[in-house]
C-alpha cells in the first residue's frame, strides 16, 4: 500500500522492545490484543525472545520488526553511563557482525525476514553505523526507523525527558489523543514502549504500565476512528529501495 494523495493518514503503533523480559511481552500483547498496537520490534537477545517470537508466530496480524541492541545507556542521578555494550558503537566492523548476528537469529526465531527495521536507542541514526542499517534496508526491501521517507517516525509519546525525569502527562490518554490528532498525512509509525511488572533493570519502569493504559482505552480507538485514521502495520508498506535512494540516506 501506498500513501495516497487525499490527505489520508495511516498510523503503525508499534511496540518496541518486544522480547526484552516477560512483563514487556504481557505489555505488548495487552496493547495488541485490547489496544491499538499493531506491530512490534522484536530484541532477539532478549530473556523472552522465543515466547515474543512465538506469539508473532501464531499472530500474522502483528508485524514484527527486528530491533537492533547494541548497547544502552541510562542517566541516573543527572550523569549518563553505560548499562551495558555489546560492541563500541564507533567500531564499524563489530557493528555489522553484530547486526548480522542479530538478523540471522530474528529469521531463526520467527522463520523470516523482519518487516521493518530499528535499533534501541536509536543507535542506527548515528554517525558511520547508520550505513550498516542502510544496507540491511536496502536488501531486505523493508523500512527502516527514521530514514526511509515512506514512514515518518513520531517518537514523543514517551514518559521522560532526556535527563530520565518522569513525564506522566506525555503517556496519557489524552496527550495520546492530542498526539494522534497532529500526524501529518501518510503513513506514520507511532513509537511506544508498553510493559508491565518490574522485571527490567531500566529506568522506565512504571511509564510501561501507564503506555498499556493509554494504548487501550476505548476513548483512544473512537478518537482514532472520528479522525478518520486507518491504523494499519508495516505489513500494509511498500518501500522500494534503489542506489538513488540509499545515497540519498547515508
Amino acid at each position: 500500500m501506498t500513501a495516497d494523495s487525499t490527505g489520508q493518514r495511516y498510523v503503525i503503533v508499534n511496540a518496541d522492545d518486544f522480547g526484552r523480559s516477560p512483563g514487556v511481552n504481557r505489555g505488548t500483547i495487552e496493547a495488541f490484543d485490547h489496544g491499538i498496537v499493531t506491530s512490534a520490534s522484536l530484541m532477539v537477545r532478549g530473556p523472552a525472545a522465543v515466547e515474543a517470537a512465538a506469539f508473532g508466530q501464531t499472530h500474522p496480524a502483528l508485524s514484527l520488526g527486528l530491533h537492533f541492541d547494541i548497547g544502552e545507556w541510562v542517566c541516573r542521578n543527572g550523569e549518563w553511563g553505560k548499562l551495558y555494550e555489546l560492541v563500541p558503537a564507533d567500531n564499524i566492523p563489530a557493528v555489522a557482525e553484530e547486526a548480522s548476528r542479530q538478523l540471522a537469529s530474528f529469521r531463526r526465531l520467527v522463520g523470516k525476514d523482519p518487516a521493518h527495521l530499528d535499533s534501541h536507542q536509536h543507535v542506527h541514526r548515528e554517525g558511520r553505523v547508520r550505513s550498516i542499517f542502510i544496507d540491511i534496508a536496502r536488501r531486505l526491501s523493508v523500512p527502516l526507523r527514521s530514514v526511509s521517507p515512506e514512514v515518518h517516525y513520531c517518537g514523543t509519546f514517551y514518559g521522560q525527558d532526556e535527563q530520565g525525569r518522569p513525564l506522566p502527562g506525555w503517556v496519557s490518554v489524552e496527550a495520546l489523543i492530542a498526539l494522534l490528532a497532529g500526524l501529518p498525512p501518510g503513513f506514520t509509525e507511532l513509537g511506544c514502549h508498553p510493559g508491565g511488572g518490574n522485571d527490567l533493570d531500566s529506568t522506565y519502569l512504571s511509564e510501561r504500565a501507564q503506555e498499556v493504559t493509554a494504548l487501550c482505552d476505548p476513548r483512544v480507538r473512537a478518537a482514532i476512528a472520528d479522525m478518520g485514521i486507518q491504523l494499519c502495520s508495516f505489513h500494509d508498506v511498500a518501500v522500494r529501495w534503489d542506489d538513488a535512494n540509499a545515497a540519498r540516506q547515508t
